[in-house]
């Protein structure tokens, strides 16, 4: 799959349009919700019934604004209900019950279509939302190649609401191969906060630290908002600016870690990283503001998109003592994090950091058997063997 945005231009009855579209989705999504939390075992709900349910809601006289949606848009509310539903089952199987019990959603900012509803002109520079909405003719406004969108692998059609405007999303059924010639190169990261990474050459790039630096203004436009009067004209006005802010820091984010994953896995054949549990460090309150906004799951997301796409090996190891233990001799050297240089009793003298990404590294290729998906194929690596001569040899 991949997903290709263009912006939308919308006059202000479009706007209200897709506003409303979006409430109807929502609404049917809360609606599916209710019906299975007051349903019983033996009702036995599964995504066909909550599909059931969009229909008698549609025919209903009491809701007759949702049978102006699109009916795949309404099918597709029910998917999103029955997606947190079916997850919630999934975390009791694996114990973890009290996590991610659906929730009715209150804001919601994007509304689905699946492949009707919708219909693109022949010069693709314009698409036409045919239910009975009011959408009409929207503006596709972007630089994508618009060849590839053909009606055959169109797959979904999202309206999304931004804090600066109107999107449209295709997800298209096309798989993305850019293959780049061979390096011969490896490398272990360490992911850090004082240092965004650290490989295992000793190059280190600096943490951007976005949010950090956009403090002082987001601060000071919050506090202008909280003086606002609530329902004024004033306040939605000072609402969109603040929210615009935060998402200039999520895009500078984002931009930041798809940058440097396409760097890393064009200039490397192999990529070895920590896998890092974020959602458990976060848990620490004096540097969940820090490892929030390092990103490191998204950058990490997108070096295994990128390894997939250009036919490189990107390999998520274990990072238990990777910083205790010595790269030289393999001793363990206990440190407390405050202590950023490593040194052992063999002689070797290492920036922490450094010494972690050599250790990273050697576990790919060197700790016991390793199992990966690499290039289709599942490959088995042995005692001091390298992962990239055992697959291209």
């Amino acid at each position: 799959m991949r997903v290709i945005e263009f912006k939308l231009k919308v006059n202000p009855s479009q706007k209200i349009a897709i506003q409303e579209a979006i409430r109807v989705g929502q609404f049917i999504r809360n609606k599916c919700l209710r019906f299975w939390m007051d349903s019983t075992k033996e009702d036995q709900v599964n995504y066909a019934t909550l599909c059931r349910l969009t229909t008698e809601l549609s025919n209903s006289p009491e809701f007759s604004f949702v049978g102006k949606l699109n009916s795949m848009a309404r099918q597709a509310s029910a998917e999103r209900a029955w997606f947190s539903i079916s997850r919630f089952y999934d975390n009791c199987q694996r114990g973890l019950a009290k996590k991610g019990y659906p929730k009715f959603k209150k804001f919601s900012r994007s509304v689905e279509y699946k492949t009707s509803g919708w219909k693109l002109t022949e010069d693709k520079k314009f698409i036409h939302i045919t239910d009975k909405t009011g959408i009409g003719k929207l503006k596709l406004i972007g630089t994508f190649n618009r060849e590839i969108l053909d009606k055959s692998t169109i797959k979904r059609v999202r309206l999304i609401k931004r804090a600066d405007g109107f999107y449209c999303q295709f997800v298209l059924d096309i798989e993305r191969v850019e293959t780049f010639d061979s390096t011969g190169k490896e490398v272990g990261i360490d992911l850090g906060l004082n240092h965004f990474l650290t490989d295992s050459n000793g190059d280190k790039i600096d943490n951007p630290r976005f949010l950090r630096k956009s403090e002082k203004r987001l601060k000071k436009a919050q506090r202008k908002l909280s003086k606002k009067k609530k329902g004024s004209q004033k306040r939605l006005k000072q609402k969109s600016k603040v929210a615009r802010l935060h998402l200039k820091v999520s895009r500078q984010r984002k931009d930041f870690a798809v940058k440097t994953a396409k760097a890393l896995i064009q200039s490397n054949d192999l990529v070895v990283y920590e896998d890092l549990k974020v959602s458990n460090m976060v848990k620490n309150p004096k540097l969940a503001k820090s490892i929030s906004d390092a990103s490191w799951s998204m950058f990490t997301d997108w070096l295994d998109y990128f390894g997939k796409i250009h036919g490189k090996f990107v390999v998520a190891v274990n990072p238990q003592y990777t910083s205790q233990q010595c790269s030289s001799c393999g001793n363990i050297v206990k440190k407390t994090l405050s202590v950023r240089t490593h040194v052992c009793s063999c002689g070797c003298v290492l920036v922490r950091d450094e010494n972690a990404a050599i250790n990273i590294l050697a576990r790919a290729n060197t700790v016991g058997r390793t199992e990966i998906q690499a290039l289709g194929q599942t490959t088995h690596c042995l005692l001091g063997e390298s992962l990239v001569d055992k697959v291209t040899g």
